[in-house]
Order: structure tokens, then C-alpha cells, then sequence
């Protein structure tokens, strides 16, 4: 069994694209409002809310337990709509030797495809895919969707 994987999964949003992404590259402190359930605070550790090589502290709710996970924003590719977050720190990295999220929001007409991308590699092969925490930020994208609805 592989411990190295990706995972990729797409969503449509009916809200607006681009402040999909503006929210997920400059504004990821607002998330706990739109999704209370799941995002208990997003917080700036360092450099600046936005910028490539900032690092900002997530503390979520993941299958009823409190997490977190520290995290810097590897890329943004504002052409693309698209934010790159490497986890550096916190609960992800107790299963995962290298966690990467990309997520990307194209525009097709009146539709916004959001499609959040995992690369990571497992500690060891019992540690399970990904798929519980992808299921995870696709509550959250349809949280923040209805909250621009």
C-alpha cells in the first residue's frame, strides 16, 4: 500500500466565485463565522493575511474532536483562483509525514467549480486516506456558500 497519495474532490457553489477565493487567500479569519460548527477560529502567526509565506493556526472541529493545524500559504495564483496551504504543525501531522492543500475555484458561466486538491504521505500504512478530513472542506465550502447565498 502506497503512503504517498492525492486526493482530489469538486464541488459546485452557486455564490460568487471570486469571493470564494478572496475569503480562502485574504480572509480565512472570517470562516469561523460562516461555518461555526466546523471552524472554531482561524488566527494570523505570521507575516500577513494574504501573502505567500504567511502562517496562520486553524482550530476546527474534525469527527467531534477539537484540532489544529498550523499552516503556510505555499501559493496563490490570483489568474487561477488558487490558494496553496502546506500544514507545518498540529493534529494533521500525527498521520501524515507531508500534508499540501491546493484549492481552486473556476468560473463556468453562472457556475463556480471548487475543487480542493490533497498531497500528503502517510507516517505508515495504517494511517487511513484523507478522506474524512476532504469530506470536512466540503462542509465548509458549502457553509461558506450558503452564508453568500
Amino acid at each position: 500500500m502506497p503512503l504517498s497519495g492525492i486526493l482530489v474532490k469538486q464541488v459546485t457553489i452557486k455564490s460568487d466565485g471570486d469571493v470564494f477565493h478572496e475569503i480562502l487567500r485574504s480572509r480565512p479569519h472570517h470562516i469561523s463565522e460562516m461555518s461555526p460548527d466546523s471552524i472554531k477560529g482561524v488566527d494570523l502567526h505570521e507575516g500577513e493575511w494574504g501573502v505567500v509565506g504567511s502562517v496562520i493556526n486553524v482550530d476546527f472541529i474534525h469527527d467531534g474532536k477539537a484540532k489544529v493545524a498550523k499552516e503556510v500559504i505555499e501559493g496563490i495564483d490570483e489568474e487561477k483562483k488558487l490558494v496553496c496551504y502546506k500544514v507545518i504543525g498540529g493534529d494533521i501531522l500525527e498521520a501524515y509525514k507531508t500534508f499540501l492543500l491546493t484549492v481552486q475555484v473556476e468560473t463556468k458561466e453562472e457556475e463556480n467549480l471548487v475543487t480542493w486538491t490533497f498531497h500528503y504521505e502517510k507516517l505508515n500504512e495504517n494511517v487511513d486516506d484523507p478522506n474524512s478530513l476532504m469530506d470536512f472542506c466540503l462542509a465548509v465550502t458549502k457553509d461558506i456558500e450558503k452564508h453568500h447565498l
